[in-house]
Formats: C-alpha cells, structure tokens, sequence
C-alpha cells in the first residue's frame, strides 16, 4: 500500500453504489482485527509501526492492510475534524420523509451538499437521517428551507439541533 493510497480517501463519504453485490466478505483474524482498531486510532500510521504492533514482518502488514483495501474493509483514510473549529458552529441531525422507493435519487442529491457528514436509510418514522454540519443557526435554516425541502421527493423534514457532540475513537478504552 503506497503512502498516497493511504492519504487519499473517501473523505467520510460510502463508495459509489455500482448495483453489483458484493462478494461474501473474508473472515477477518486477531491480526486483521487488531491492525484496523490501530488504523482507526491513527490512519496514518507507518507500515513500521502497524507491523511492531501486532507482531508481524513489515510485508506482511503491507499485504495486510492492501487485502483490508482490496476487500472494502478499509474504504479510506480521513482527519478527525473539530467542526466548531473549523468554523461549522451549527451541528444537526435532520430527518427526511421520502416518496416511496426514491432513496437512492434523494441519496445522490444528499452527497452533493457538502453540509452532510452522515446520510443513512432507516426503519420507524421517518426515512432518512441526515447529519450536517453548518457555519451557524441561519446556514442550517437555509440548508433545510432551501435545499432539503427543496428536493422534489422529500415530503417532509424535522431538525434535531445537537447542543453537544462527542466522537467515540474505536478502541479507545472509553468508546
């Protein structure tokens, strides 16, 4: 795995949707196991320091981490990032009522709008939840009136407002 396969990445955002079903996924070991709850810790830790870890040769961690790519386990590499910090002061979760059967035209709709960190289909009472991110209160006014409500299939919204967010890092002894 080259140091630029590792530095790009999805960004956060799934894999384009190709329609094929993917194949039945290989059993993961301790080993495997171990090296994604260290990538997950720190993406951009060296092949070196990956293979000390779980105690393998270095071309054994690099052939590792390569299937774990191959195989879709791993899709990318990203930055945690501090949303307030970076100037996106407003946080929500908003959910969507859709016209049956047009998840995937409002999903392609959704990963256009660079506010959107999570879009997920779910069962209950509604069918889409999204999260987002936003510089302040008026930009997520104007994100769910003008481009949510906007979305033709979209039958309703409702705006949870997050007051405080913690992201849990895998495999840190609090998460």
């Amino acid at each position: 795995m080259a140091s630029e396969q590792m530095a790009e990445g999805s960004g956060g955002r799934a894999a384009e949707d190709s329609g094929a079903q993917d194949p039945a996924a290989r059993p993961l070991d301790a080993i495997d196991r171990d090296i994604l709850q260290m990538l997950q810790k720190d993406g951009r830790a060296s092949i070196r320091s990956v293979a000390e870890r779980v105690h393998v040769s270095r071309a054994n961690a690099y052939a590792r981490i390569n299937r774990l790519i191959d195989d879709g386990v791993i899709r990318g590499f990203g930055a945690r990032v501090d949303h307030e910090r970076a100037g996106q002061g407003a946080s929500a979760y908003i959910t969507l009522k859709i016209v049956q059967n047009s998840w995937r035209t409002v999903r392609d709709q959704l990963r256009r709008m660079p506010e959107a960190a999570h879009i997920a289909l779910v069962s209950g009472d509604f069918d889409v939840l999204i999260l987002v991110h936003t510089r302040d209160n008026r930009a997520l006014r104007e994100l769910v009136l003008t481009k949510l409500q906007a979305i033709p299939e979209v039958l309703s919204t409702r705006t949870l407002l997050v007051f405080e967010e913690e992201t849990l890092d895998a495999g840190s002894p609090d998460a």
